[in-house]
């Protein structure tokens, strides 16, 4: 392949210390021999190889240079499994994994084996521990189960020892049923912090919502005998939940009827669980595997205002979508039964990261209809495109083999179940130098704590600098008191607009964050994974109103996080002096 320009020269500072230490292949650990454009060039040499299932080496040469230079530019870039382990001896690609976990001692720890090798090879597995008996109930043995809760803390053990891919953190989602008579142990579990690896989420139903809404009781259920346990208030069981994310940010909730009403295969089984961050829900030995847009990359210019550039936004979607697709055939499946599940459903996740940054670029609010609006135009587009790819993509290669047990049968031939999904581009984020997902900024200038080494990655934002210099607002006095409380919204020299403009994720009120994520939920096929951050301040009062919103609103999840709310916080708000002197992109 020709490359025109090294993709090092894109790259912020941060963004080849994220390479560096976790991308970048190496032959011992301080040895790294592979260059970002390397990388780049791997990946999209090993995902066009695809290509040559269905047509020529040509094809797949061309796909190549396509699928490298959006990612190079920066316009897409995969999930991380796929970055690190394309391209390499049995790379494992896909990043979301749901496993079952029955009622047996075989069944759990079968589990937990294939948890332990999704995880080293740098996946996330989602859990519903709803089909275990509860705690104290009599086994065949004739002793009596621990529950739930304490198996949960037998696969949070083994992951605190299995790095994923040894370069991140492992990651796990519990879920339980709330007709479980566990349920009460389940919501208070993260109290403690020792289910540090896991997030954990209710599967909450229409029904226990009805019973909150009227004040009614809620009957706890064996899993195995369907016999009713116990009854309780419902409003009694809501407020534990509330009180506990008020708290320490768990549970989330997934809202499992409204999942399961959105199920694109209904007759192959029902969905219990979703991944790590919520966005992906899942059955049973399904995976997903995933990639975000860089909308801040899509901007046009027309004389003296911006838009969307929808001609480069609708190539790039439709070229990552066959992307995406290719991964399902050259990724390694650990598992036969994954592999399986995948390649017969062919799920993927297409998502966006970049939302503030587009907003801020055409100056409109993040807490705006304005904002609303474009949110749902955008994800409406970015939905027809993908659904229109996976279609072209069944005319050349074929339909997804359980479309006929799918909501499409009957209709048109689509190679993917599914094809857009909301994910938290924690990482990748970083290397495209956007924001991550369709999250607000977090701070104007902040230092992010790395979460291998709690290295501090200082960082203000570039299009704040930009819109000073072009506004003829800058000075270093606004600088300067952006860098030390991360927020300008004490900034008397700057018009209100621009300060509106500027708000950061604690300035937003929970109504407007959860308006955005419901936004993008409307046009998307899996869920979106969303923080409503809330200020320390707040009371569990609003995170009522917020979970109760959710569910009426349609969404399929929902996550809050008050601020300080747990010992470690991934952002500090404003760069210590200190940091400042030294930091070059802090001026860039």
């Amino acid at each position: 392949m020709n490359h025109e320009q090294s993709s090092q020269t894109r790259l912020s500072e941060n963004a080849l210390k994220v390479l560096q230490q976790r991308y970048l292949r190496r032959r011992t650990e301080s040895n790294v021999y592979e260059s970002p454009d390397e990388l780049f060039m791997r990946v999209a040499k090993s995902i066009a190889f695809a290509e040559t299932q269905w047509g020529n080496l040509k094809d797949a040469e061309q796909w190549e240079e396509k699928f490298y230079n959006l990612m190079s530019k920066l316009l897409f870039l995969p999930n991380s499994p796929t970055l690190m382990n394309a391209g390499t001896p049995n790379g494992q690609l896909s990043a979301c994994f749901v496993l079952p976990v029955e009622d047996s001692v075989n069944g759990i720890f079968t589990t937990l084996k294939n948890a332990a090798l999704i995880q080293q090879s740098g996946g996330g597995t989602g859990f519903n521990f709803s089909h275990l008996r509860p705690r104290e109930d009599i086994i065949s043995s004739g002793g009596r189960s621990s529950g739930p809760v304490s198996f949960m803390k037998i696969f949070n053990a083994a992951t605190e020892h299995v790095k994923l891919g040894g370069k991140r953190r492992g990651a796990n989602m519990g879920v339980l049923h709330i007709t479980h008579p566990d349920i009460e142990e389940f919501i208070c579990s993260k109290k403690n912090d020792e289910l540090s690896n896991f997030n954990i989420s209710v599967a909450i139903t229409d029904e226990f919502m009805y019973a909150v809404e009227r004040n009614g009781m809620w009957k706890l259920i064996h899993p195995n005998t369907n016999k009713v346990i116990r009854e309780i208030a419902a409003r009694k069981l809501w407020k534990v939940i509330v009180e506990n994310a008020w708290q320490c940010g768990d549970p989330g909730l997934i809202f499992i009827d409204t999942i399961n009403r959105y199920n694109p295969t209904p007759a192959v089984g029902k969905i219990e669980a979703t991944n790590p961050c919520g966005e992906v829900p899942l059955l049973s030995y399904e995976a997903c595997n995933l990639g975000s847009v860089n909308l801040s990359k899509c901007i046009t210019h027309h004389h003296t205002s911006k838009g969307i550039d929808w001609l480069i936004l609708e190539e790039i979607v439709k070229t990552a979508i066959r992307f995406l697709d290719n991964v399902i055939e050259v990724n390694n499946y650990i598992i036969p039964e994954i592999k399986q599940m995948a390649r017969d459903n062919r799920k993927i996740g297409l998502g966006v990261m970049g939302w503030a940054d587009l907003l801020i670029q055409l100056e409109i609010p993040y807490d705006s209809e304005k904002a609303i609006l474009l949110g749902e135009r955008l994800m409406r587009f970015i939905s027809q495109k993908s659904f229109e790819a996976s279609v072209q993509l069944a005319v050349e290669r074929g339909h997804f083999p359980n479309w006929k047990k799918s909501i499409y049968f009957h209709g048109i031939e689509i190679r993917n179940a599914t094809r857009t999904s909301i994910a938290p581009t924690g990482t990748i984020s970083i290397i495209a130098d956007a924001s991550s997902s369709i999250e607000p900024l977090f701070g104007l200038a902040f230092n992010r704590k790395h979460v291998l080494n709690d290295e501090s990655l200082p960082y203000i934002n570039p299009y704040f600098i930009q819109f000073l210099h072009s506004h003829k607002l800058y000075s270093d006095t606004i600088v300067s008191k952006v860098m030390n409380e991360g927020i300008a919204a004490h900034i008397n020299e700057l018009p209100e607009h621009t300060r509106n403009i500027f708000k950061t994720a604690l300035e937003i009120s929970p109504e407007w964050h959860l308006r955005n994520q419901l936004a993008f939920q409307k046009y998307t096929d899996n869920a979106v994974s969303k923080t409503i951050n809330l200020p320390e301040t707040i009371t569990a009062d609003e995170v009522d109103r917020v979970y109760k919103a959710a569910w009426q609103q349609g969404a399929k999840g929902i996550t809050v996080f008050r601020q300080r709310s747990k010992n470690k916080q991934v952002f500090e708000q404003g760069i210590q002096p200190e940091i400042i002197k030294g930091c070059k992109v802090c001026i860039n």
